[in-house]
C-alpha cells in the first residue's frame, strides 16, 4: 500500500484579524487564474475556428481540433487526481500547468491542421489536471465548513469564462490573429506558476506502490471510446453503424475490465472504496446530470435565439447571460450560506427542482416567445445549476478521507465531463431528428435536402432561404428545442431523487465545533501541512 500521510485542511482565517492570511489569498488568486485558463480555452478557440480553417485548411478535420482536446482532458483527469494523492499536490499541479502551456505555445505555432490537432491533444493532457488541481488544493487548504465559499468563487469564474469567452475570442482573433487565442494562455499561466511556486506549501508525499499502468490504460481506452461514441454518433456515423458498435463494445469491455482490475491493483487509479460512501455516489450522479443539462442548454439556447429570435451569433456569449448570471450569483450565495451554517442538503434539492422547472419552461418556447420570456426561463435553469455546481464537489470531498481528495475531485469532474458528452449527444440526436422530420413535413424534398447534412444552419445560410422555407425551419428548431429540453427536464428528475437521499454530514469548520465535528476530528491524524 501507499506510504502517504493524511492532510488536515488549514484554517484560512487568521484568528486575530478574522481575515485570510495574505499568502492564502495569493494562492486563491493563482487558482482562479488557472481555473480561468481551463474554462476559457475552448470558448476562445471555438470563436477563432473559422479563421483557423481559412488559414490552415483541412475543413474535414475541423471537429478533431475540439475532439482531441476533449478526449485528452477526459482521459487524463482521473490520472492527475491520483498522481496528486500519491506524489504531492503542488508538484503535480504545476506539472499540469506546464504541459498545458507547452501545448498552448505549440498550438499557436501550428503550420497545418494535423499539427494543430496533435498539439491540442498535448494541451488537453495538461488541462485535465488544471480543474482537478484547483479543487483538490482547495480541499487540502480549506476546512469543509469554509470550502463552499471558495468553491462558489470558482463557479463564478467558470460562469464569467462562459459568458466572456466568445467575446474575448472574437476580439483577439479580429485584432491580434488566431494564434493569440493560444498565446494568451502563456502570460496568465506563468503568473499562476510563479504565485503557486512562491507561496503554496503542502506536504511532500511518497508512495512505495508504483503507478497503476494497466488501470490507466484500461480507463483511458474506456473513456476515449465513450467520448467518441457520443461525439461521432448521429453525426460522423449512424448510431447503428459498425464503427459505433465497435466503439461501444470496446468501451464496455475495457470499463468492465477496469472495474475488475481496480479490486486487484496495489494502488488503484480509481479506488472503488470511495463509492461505498452513499453521498459520494449520489454526488457523482448529480454531477453527471448537471453536466448533461448544462452543456445541452448552452448548445441549443444560442441556436434557438439565433434561428428563431433573430439574435446575432457574434454576441453568442451574451445570449446566455441570464442563465450564467443567475448561476454565478446562486453559486456565491450557496457557498456563503454553507460556510455560515454548515448545512448543504437544501441546495441539491432546491437546485434539482429549479432545474426541472426551468427546463420544462424552456421546452414551452415557440416561434412567438419573446427574448425577455426566454431570458426568465434561462434564469430559472441558472438558479438551479448554481445550487448544484460546486455543492456536488464540496459534498463529494467531504465524503472521503483526505488521502483520497485528489481522486474524489477528479472523479466528480470526470462524471460531469461525461455527463456533458452524453447530454450533447442524446439531446443533439433528438433535436436533429425532430428538425429533419418537421422540415420534411413543412417543406417537402427541399426541406429534407437543406437539413440533410446538418440540422444547424448558420445565419448566412438561413438568410438565403425562401421566406416559406425559413419559416418552416424556425418551426422545426422550436420543435427540436422543445423535445431536447423536455428530455432534459425528465433526466433532471433523477437528480432530485438522488438529492433526497443525500445524508447531511456536518462539515468541520473554524468556529465552535459541534459534537459531530469533534468526533470527526478525533478520527483525523495530526496535520502535516506547513503553514501557508
Amino acid at each position: 500500500m501507499a506510504d502517504t500521510q493524511a492532510v488536515e485542511p488549514v484554517n484560512p482565517v487568521d484568528p486575530e484579524t478574522g481575515k485570510q492570511p495574505r499568502s492564502v489569498r495569493v494562492v486563491l488568486l493563482a487558482l482562479m487564474i488557472t481555473m480561468m485558463l481551463a474554462m476559457l480555452d475552448n470558448m476562445i478557440v471555438g470563436t477563432a475556428m473559422p479563421t483557423i480553417v481559412g488559414e490552415l485548411g483541412g475543413l474535414e478535420h475541423l471537429a478533431w481540433v475540439v475532439t482531441a482536446y476533449t478526449l485528452a482532458t477526459a482521459a487524463s483527469t482521473p490520472v492527475w487526481g491520483k498522481l496528486g494523492d500519491m506524489y504531492g499536490r503542488k508538484a503535480t499541479f504545476m506539472t499540469s500547468i506546464v504541459i498545458f502551456l507547452i501545448g498552448s505555445a505549440l498550438s499557436g505555432m501550428a503550420q497545418n491542421m494535423g499539427e494543430l490537432i496533435g498539439f491540442r491533444a498535448v494541451q488537453g493532457l495538461g488541462a485535465g489536471g488544471l480543474m482537478v488541481g484547483v479543487m483538490a488544493i482547495i480541499g487540502d487548504l480549506i476546512p469543509p465548513r469554509e470550502r463552499g465559499k471558495y468553491q462558489g468563487m470558482m463557479a463564478g469564474v467558470m460562469a464569467i469564462a462562459m459568458i466572456g469567452g466568445p467575446l474575448v475570442g472574437g476580439t483577439i482573433t479580429d485584432n491580434w490573429g488566431w494564434r493569440w487565442a493560444f498565446y494568451i494562455n502563456l502570460p496568465l499561466g506563468v503568473v499562476a506558476l510563479g504565485l503557486i511556486s512562491a507561496v503554496l506549501h503542502l506536504p511532500k508525499k511518497r508512495s512505495k506502490a508504483g503507478i497503476d499502468y494497466l488501470g490507466v490504460v484500461l480507463l483511458t481506452v474506456g473513456i476515449t471510446s465513450t467520448v467518441l461514441v457520443t461525439t461521432w454518433g448521429g453525426s460522423e456515423y449512424a448510431w447503428g453503424s459498425a464503427r459505433i458498435m465497435e466503439l461501444i463494445g470496446i468501451g464496455v469491455a475495457t470499463l468492465v475490465g477496469f472495474v475488475f482490475w481496480q479490486t486487484k491493483a496495489a494502488e488503484p487509479v480509481l479506488p472503488l472504496h470511495i463509492f461505498r460512501s452513499r453521498n459520494f455516489t449520489l454526488m457523482s450522479l448529480i454531477g453527471f446530470i448537471t453536466g448533461f443539462v448544462m452543456f445541452g442548454a448552452t448548445l441549443f439556447l444560442p441556436l434557438y435565439q439565433q434561428a428563431v429570435q433573430g439574435a446575432s451569433a457574434t454576441n453568442s456569449g451574451l445570449l446566455l447571460l441570464p442563465m450564467l448570471g443567475a448561476m454565478l450569483v446562486t453559486s456565491m450565495v450557496a457557498g456563503r450560506v454553507t460556510t455560515n451554517t454548515g448545512k448543504y442538503k437544501v441546495f441539491p434539492i432546491a437546485g434539482s427542482v429549479l432545474m426541472i422547472v426551468g427546463l420544462y419552461l424552456l421546452s414551452t418556447m415557440d416561434t412567438g416567445t419573446s427574448r425577455f420570456t426566454s431570458g426568465v426561463f434561462m434564469a430559472v435553469v441558472g438558479l438551479g445549476m448554481g445550487c448544484l455546481m460546486q455543492i456536488t464537489m464540496l459534498v463529494a470531498q467531504n465524503s472521503v478521507d483526505m488521502k483520497d481528495m485528489g481522486v474524489a475531485s477528479s472523479s466528480t469532474t470526470l462524471f460531469r465531463t461525461l455527463g456533458s458528452s452524453f447530454g450533447v449527444a442524446v439531446m443533439g440526436a433528438l433535436f436533429n431528428n425532430r428538425v429533419q422530420d418537421v422540415m420534411s413535413e413543412r417543406a417537402g424534398a427541399l426541406g429534407s435536402k437543406i437539413t440533410e447534412k446538418s440540422a444547424q444552419l448558420d445565419a448566412p445560410s438561413l438568410a438565403k432561404l425562401p421566406a416559406a422555407v425559413r419559416e418552416a425551419y424556425q418551426d422545426a428548431v422550436s420543435s427540436g428545442t422543445h423535445s431536447a429540453f423536455l428530455l432534459g427536464s425528465v433526466v433532471a428528475v433523477l437528480a432530485l431523487v438522488a438529492a433526497v437521499f443525500v445524508k447531511e454530514v456536518a462539515l468541520r469548520g473554524a468556529g465552535p465545533k459541534t459534537d459531530d465535528e469533534s468526533a470527526q476530528d478525533a478520527q483525523i491524524p495530526p496535520t502535516v501541512v506547513e503553514a501557508v
